[in-house]
């Protein structure tokens, strides 16, 4: 079920595993619908029964995650994700009729949704039990086999998701690989049928670039600094209450996780102060407290450390939620980090801090404000806290984004019935739901003519009275 290759060879046993699974795939191209559900509710079944295990392993991976992010943002997404398509299946199976329209007339019109075959499936580290199974459950409804590979970053959750997907499918239908980034750069170069990655914005170049080599589809699940805007009409506290969700869940190491916050100026220290207070109230004994995650590991906790170092040093103001509590290097914890007074030359503004900092914009006209996220890389998520209609519809209308929450944070990544993707140097394609149904099948047009037929005035030779006909039937 897994490979973990650490020789000159690797490249073949990958080509192997790929080979397998392509045989496979040609023995049986189109699984019933019976055989999909039956995997998938195995796969839920073990899922169930691996939770505890899971969570544990994140807690050593991390050196300390809560409990409770792990099965809010891995185990209960994976498990919704299952029922909805074990629900929806047979709806997203059936051929779709469409209109043949007067030149093809009588003829019939359908679109068959196939299995693509393989699917490469590329995780991170940030949430690998939903990162690898949410895809991998769109690849099964759909009626692939999947090649997965895990992030390095998480070991010991890798070998319990290896351990359970064992136990559900043979690795003709669904193979693991753990590696670092040579493996991972032999990985996407495989002639997959499709190839979905979730990471940052620079390496999704090279997987891309990789893919064309094969002209591999590609869908890409990046990041970039998605905004938090305030209106003016917002309450500060009722905004925060629900921003601070989105900004603490797994300590900001989320790829929609609000980057920065937009605040009228003149109550930039209205923001400060209640974000401290319900981070007091959420987080009592800040870095101690049991439902805090810590920074996944030293590589990325002394990132986040020269990122603040390089805003102070650049003239930010810095101000720590529960100052005395905020800061636990042995533990690579740190709470959420305001930053005031920021600049465009402060790295923390120009790349995804993906992590628990949190710098504060000022602005002084909404449109202003407006034009500060339009005028930037689209991002992955926007968020707008505002209760004035016409604002919300002017936001949706001249912004752009991979997703959007109105009055709320991140939870417009868990529904189930919409499609979740990026756009520009946030992604392309998309998938969740029916999106990831049609991402990972051939959607087919299918036209089917009986004894009788239209098309046959269409054949030569050409007279005139074929060319009125013509003209007056169809173009006219």
């Amino acid at each position: 079920m897994s490979t973990k290759p650490n020789n000159p060879d690797r490249r073949q046993e990958l080509e192997h595993l790929f080979r397998q699974q392509r045989m496979a795939y040609l023995d049986d191209p189109m699984p019933s619908t019976e055989s999909r559900i039956d995997l998938l509710q195995k796969l839920k079944k073990e899922l169930l029964s691996y939770t505890d295990r899971l969570c544990d392993a994140l807690d050593a991976d991390y050196t300390g995650r809560s409990k409770e992010d792990t099965l809010l943002s891995d185990i209960l997404p994976s498990i919704a994700n299952i029922k909805y398509s074990c629900r929806k299946l047979r709806k997203w199976m059936r051929p779709e009729r469409r209109s043949a329209g007067l030149l093809l007339a009588p003829a019939k019109i359908s679109v068959h949704y196939q299995p693509l075959g393989v699917i490469g499936i590329v995780v991170p580290w940030n949430f690998p039990v939903m990162l690898s199974l949410g895809p991998l459950i769109g690849a099964i409804a759909a009626g692939n086999r999947a090649m997965i590979k895990l992030s390095e970053f998480t070991p010991q959750t890798n070998r319990v998701i290896i351990e359970m997907l064992a136990r559900v499918f043979s690795p003709e239908q669904v193979a693991c690989f753990e590696g670092e980034a040579d493996l991972a750069a032999q990985f996407v170069s495989l002639q997959f049928d499709h190839l979905l990655f979730t990471g940052s914005t620079t390496i999704g170049r090279h997987v891309m670039k990789a893919a064309a080599d094969n002209l591999t589809p590609v869908t890409l699940e990046l990041g970039g600094k998605s905004p938090a805007l305030l209106g003016p009409d917002v309450d500060i506290d009722n905004a925060v209450e629900r921003l601070i969700f989105g900004k603490c869940l797994n300590a900001g190491q989320i790829c929609v996780a609000p980057d920065y916050v937009l605040v009228q100026r003149n109550k930039v220290d209205d923001f400060v102060n209640s974000y401290q207070r319900f981070f007091a109230d959420r987080y009592p004994r800040g870095v101690n407290s049991e439902d805090y995650t810590s920074v996944v590991n030293s590589r990325q906790y002394e990132r986040l450390q020269n990122w603040l170092e390089d805003a102070l040093n650049k003239g930010a103001r810095v101000v720590p939620c529960l100052e005395g509590q905020h800061q636990d290097n042995s533990r690579q914890r740190l709470t959420t980090h305001l930053l005031l007074d920021t600049t465009d030359e402060m790295i923390v503004m120009q790349n995804e801090i993906f992590g628990p900092l949190l710098p504060i914009v000022p602005y002084d006209d909404i449109k202003d404000a407006m034009d500060y996220i339009r005028l930037r890389p689209r991002p992955l998520a926007l968020y707008l806290f505002s209760y004035d209609k016409q604002l919300q519809q002017k936001m949706i209308d001249l912004t752009h984004s991979g997703g959007m929450c109105i009055n709320d944070t991140v939870f417009h990544a868990a529904a189930d019935d919409a499609p979740f993707g990026g756009i520009g140097p946030s992604g392309m394609g998309q998938y969740h739901g029916i999106e990831g149904f049609k991402t990972f099948s051939k959607a087919k047009t299918v036209l089917i003519q009986g004894r009788f037929t239209t098309s046959t005035f269409m054949h030569p030779p050409y007279g005139k009275w074929r060319q009125k006909l013509i003209f007056r039937m169809f173009i006219r």
